[in-house]
């Protein structure tokens, strides 16, 4: 019983088994706290012990993990449930000791402060949704991240992100022999952690990865569409570890965020200066490899990440692309063999290196230049200039130049540039392929347009269209390109996708194409359309309606019209008058209109 006016807690400090030295720890002193408050909220109510819900206990075998009461009390000092990261915690702790326990209490206290330290800056900074991620939720995702590359540096393939597994992993010794594996796992984990701490550069990780990257074209730095601080988006996203539906972390940000991490583990080694360079580099490399970054075992290819891992070593660490026949098959091998091109170019002309750079970032390169060339320095300007103007009347000029187009190398498809926004058609031409042919004969072309002038604006294009249409009215030559550029219906502002029958060998028999992959109800024959815009959406637009009666067709170098029935009666051919060379002397679609409004004029 209590004496009048007596707290729980004086009356326990009053027993001859309470030890004097518990009275200055601070677990049990908050215990005594609690038990004060709970005497103070409750003190007045009748029968408490009965109205009292059950009290469970999660039991956690301390014997039998080889732990000691300390760990416990640390644990659950407040008397939760045990959370999953906790378990985690226990398991992961317990394993380490096995390996190294000097190793193991050493990173326990870091998990306890620095590193939560680290991971608390980023949470509840988000939208409402991201409001109840915890730090333990950042840890777990970072630890996958972690044990990911610590597979893929042993040539491996993540099978799971489960946390539990990858403790049992590569944190346990499962053999005699692991031993050794399992404390180096361990202090790769925490270089991967500490790296992120007091450095030389010792400035706010926003701020570090701000000084590297941009959403935009910026001197010094990479030009990406991936969230700025890479740390904090692996934080938030690397898996679905929460049960929430969250977005992968793309191989090609584990790629970079290896690379920052490995240059804030080395920052004694490689400058700043180098480590810039050196980014671009890599940044290239990713952004013209995607049929390369890979981590499945079933592509075509395998898992490239090991080989990939070990070049970036290279190229951060030593400034150096390393040979394929020594470390694997890794990025794209035309864009390493440019890189390697670049690297010794920029070293012998450093006053032109940003030049170089401005031109890398154009929205139709991404760091693929070998459509302007290093040989062509003074094109690097002139490019940006060109691709300012309106994309059609650049389609256009280049067709008064040559026959740019490239042809797939096992398809019927041609490519041509295009009006639309997106840029896909440039992309596709301006990227050495191994699916498209042509590509040598398309840089000849952009560059002898290049050569025109230093500054390029739209009245100039239309002045170098103008002039080809009409040199060829003059001279009554009509080669394919002059009814492409002159009649607006053959430029159909999609994915510049053409369709040439080959068979017949006529460059004027093709069809534009409204898909990237294939023909559809939308696709048609152009000169047809020119004609008259009212295309039969069967066989391709190979028919347009004249009337109700009659149809117009074409037939290789000849045009028929025929009846608007199921016989297809032929009613009039309209032949078109050719050189030797199977070059039109005349206009073919004024022809085609002039004796079809005739016919319908009858």
């Amino acid at each position: 019983m209590l004496e009048r006016g007596q707290t729980l807690s004086e009356q326990i400090k009053d027993r001859n088994w309470f030890p004097l030295e518990w009275q200055h720890d601070a677990t049990i002193a908050s215990m005594l706290v609690m038990l004060d408050a709970i005497q103070e909220k409750f003190a007045c109510v009748e029968n408490l012990y009965t109205k009292l819900e059950k009290i469970s206990f999660y039991f956690l075998p301390i014997e039998d993990m080889g732990l000691t009461d300390e760990l416990y009390i640390k644990m659950n000092s407040r008397g939760k449930p045990l959370t999953q990261f906790e378990h985690f915690k226990a398991e992961f702790e317990k394993q380490l000791i096995l390996a190294d326990e000097k190793l193991a209490k050493r990173i326990g206290v870091k998990i306890d402060k620095e590193w939560t330290d680290l991971l608390w800056q980023y949470c509840n900074s988000g939208t409402d949704d991201e409001s109840d991620d915890t730090t333990d939720d950042k840890f777990l995702r970072y630890f996958i991240f972690i044990c990911n590359i610590i597979c893929y540096k042993n040539d491996g393939s993540p099978k799971t992100s489960d946390e539990f597994d990858l403790v049992k992993e590569y944190f346990t010794v499962q053999e005699k022999n692991e031993k050794e594996k399992v404390i180096n796992n361990a202090k790769v984990l925490e270089q991967f952690f500490d790296c992120w701490f007091d450095n030389k550069r010792s400035i706010p990780i926003q701020d570090f990865f701000e000084s590297f990257s941009s959403i935009e074209h910026s001197k010094g730095k990479i030009k990406t569409n991936y969230k700025i601080n890479m740390l904090e988006d692996c934080l938030k996203n690397y898996a679905d570890i929460v049960g929430k539906n969250r977005r992968r972390f793309t191989l090609n940000q584990i790629i970079l965020l290896y690379a920052f991490v490995i240059f804030r583990q080395n920052l004694a080694n490689v400058s700043e200066d180098a480590f810039r360079r050196r980014l671009r580099v890599l940044n290239n490399l990713i952004l013209n490899s995607s049929d390369q970054i890979s981590d499945s075992e079933e592509r075509q290819g395998g898992n490239r990440l090991p080989a990939i891992l070990r070049q970036v070593d290279s190229i951060i660490l030593k400034g150096k692309i390393a040979d394929s026949e020594k470390i694997g098959i890794n990025f794209n091998p035309t864009q390493l063999e440019e890189e390697k091109k670049k690297l010794e170019w920029t070293d012998r002309n450093p006053d032109k290196a940003e030049s170089l750079f401005d031109l890398e970032d154009h929205e139709l390169l991404y760091g693929q230049i070998s459509i302007v060339g290093l040989e062509n320095p003074e094109y690097f300007e002139r490019f940006d200039s060109l691709f300012k103007c309106d994309w059609d009347l650049v389609d256009c000029a280049l067709l008064t130049i040559g026959d740019y187009k490239q042809k797939e190398r096992n398809g019927w498809r041609y490519q041509l540039g295009s009006s639309m926004k997106d840029g896909f058609a440039w992309k596709t031409l301006f990227h050495k392929s191994e699916n498209l042919n042509g590509f040598d004969n398309t840089k000849k072309v952009l560059c002898e347009l290049l050569g025109k002038t230093n500054i390029f604006t739209n009245d100039y294009l239309k002045g170098l269209i103008t002039s080809y249409i009409e040199n060829c009215e003059n001279y009554k030559k009509y080669p394919w390109t002059y009814y492409y550029i002159k009649y607006d219906v053959f430029r159909t502002g999609r994915y510049g996708k053409y369709w040439w029958d080959d068979f017949d060998n006529s460059p004027y028999n093709f069809t534009t194409l409204f898909q990237r992959q294939k023909p559809s109800e939308n696709s048609y024959n152009p000169f047809l359309k020119a004609v008259n815009e009212n295309v039969c959406r069967e066989y391709y637009g190979n028919y347009v309606f004249l009337n109700e009666e009659m149809l117009l067709a074409e037939n290789q170098s000849s045009y028929r019209v025929v009846s608007n029935d199921k016989n297809k009666v032929e009613i009039e051919v309209i032949t078109i008058i050719q050189n030797d060379d199977g070059i039109d002397s005349e206009d073919r679609i004024e022809k085609m209109k002039e004796i079809s409004e005739g016919m319908l004029n009858k």
